[in-house]
C-alpha cells in the first residue's frame, strides 16, 4: 500500500513544494530543476518495485496557480500476478490558474495473470495546462507469448472548475476516458490483437492535452508529425469547456521505444511552443 501527497506552488523564481507527504510504499525523490524555466521536476519512487494483488495506491497532486510541475516515475510501473483481487492507483490531480503540469510516468507493464484498475480524477482551471503520457506494454510471460495478464482498467476524468477556478462553484464534466482491455482467457492471441481491439499491435500509447490552445488546427498537425512511424496514429478532441478544449492522441505499435519517439515528438513541439522549452530529456538510464 502506499500514499502520497504533493502541492507545488511559485516561491521567488522557482517552484517548491509547499506540501509533501507519503506513507506506506510510494514517496518522491529530491526536486529537481532541467532547466532554467522554474519548473520543478519530481520523481515518484515505489520502493516495493512492484503492485501486487489488493494493493492500493492513492496520489493527490495539486498545482498551485502559475507554477510549474514535472512528475515522472523512477522506472516502469509493472503490475505482478494478483491473485484474489486486482490492484489499484487513484490519482487525484487539480492544476490551479495558469499552472501547468506534465504528466510523464514510464511504461505500465502488465505481466501474466495480472488485473490493474487505474482511476485518474483531475480537474483544470479554464487557464491552465495539462500534458499526460502513457504508455502500456504486455509484460513477458514463460511461454513466450503476450496478453497474459486478465484486465486492465483505466478510467480518466477531466473536469474543468467553475468562474471562481478553484471548484468552489461547481465543476463541469470536459472527458471521460474509460479504457479497458480484457483478455479472454483460454482465447486465442488474436481475440485481443484482431480487429476492433489492437488491430494487430501489442503496445498502446496514450497522450492527453488540455489547454485554451488545443484546436483542429493543433490536432492536424499532431496527427500529420505521426505520420510514417512503425505506429497507427489517430487524434480526437473533447468539446469546448469554459474557454479551454482537449485532446486526446492514441497510438497503436508493437515496441515502447516507438510509442516513446511518437509521444516524445508531440511533447517537445507542445513544450517549444507554448513554453519555450527544450524537448523532455530526463536522462534516466
Amino acid at each position: 500500500m502506499g500514499e502520497l501527497a504533493l502541492r507545488v506552488a511559485v516561491r521567488g523564481d522557482r517552484c517548491v513544494a509547499v506540501h509533501q507527504f507519503h506513507q506506506g510504499a510510494l514517496r518522491v525523490l529530491r526536486p529537481h530543476y532541467l532547466d532554467d524555466s522554474g519548473q520543478v521536476c519530481y520523481v515518484m519512487v515505489n520502493p516495493g518495485g512492484a503492485y501486487l494483488g489488493a494493493d492500493l495506491y492513492t496520489v493527490d497532486v495539486e498545482v498551485e496557480p502559475g507554477a510549474r510541475l514535472l512528475l515522472t516515475t523512477q522506472s516502469a510501473t509493472k503490475i505482478y500476478r494478483t491473485p484474489g483481487s486486482y490492484a489499484e492507483q487513484r490519482m487525484s490531480l487539480v492544476l490551479g490558474e495558469g499552472a501547468q503540469l506534465e504528466l510523464a510516468p514510464d511504461q505500465l507493464i502488465a505481466y501474466r495473470e495480472a488485473s490493474y484498475r487505474q482511476n485518474t480524477h483531475i480537474t483544470v482551471h479554464p487557464a491552465s495546462s495539462l500534458l499526460m503520457a502513457e504508455v502500456i506494454t504486455p509484460g513477458w510471460s514463460p511461454d513466450g507469448s503476450s496478453f497474459k495478464y486478465e484486465e486492465l482498467r483505466l478510467r480518466t476524468e477531466i473536469h474543468v472548475a467553475g468562474p471562481a477556478g478553484d471548484g468552489t462553484h461547481g465543476t463541469e464534466l470536459l472527458a471521460l476516458d474509460n479504457l479497458l482491455i480484457r483478455p479472454r482467457v483460454g482465447a486465442p492471441l488474436g481475440d485481443v490483437t484482431g480487429m476492433g481491439f489492437m488491430e494487430g499491435f501489442s503496445h498502446l500509447g496514450s497522450l492527453i492535452v488540455v489547454d485554451a490552445r488545443v484546436d483542429q488546427a493543433l490536432a492536424d498537425e499532431l496527427n500529420a508529425l505521426t505520420a510514417g512511424r512503425d505506429a497507427y496514429t489517430g487524434v480526437s478532441l473533447t468539446a469546448t469547456v469554459s474557454g479551454t478544449t482537449g485532446l486526446i492522441l492514441r497510438s497503436l505499435s508493437n515496441s515502447t521505444e516507438e510509442l516513446n519517439h511518437v509521444l516524445g515528438a508531440c511533447t517537445a513541439l507542445l513544450r517549444e511552443r507554448w513554453y519555450g522549452q527544450a524537448p523532455l530529456n530526463l536522462r534516466k538510464y
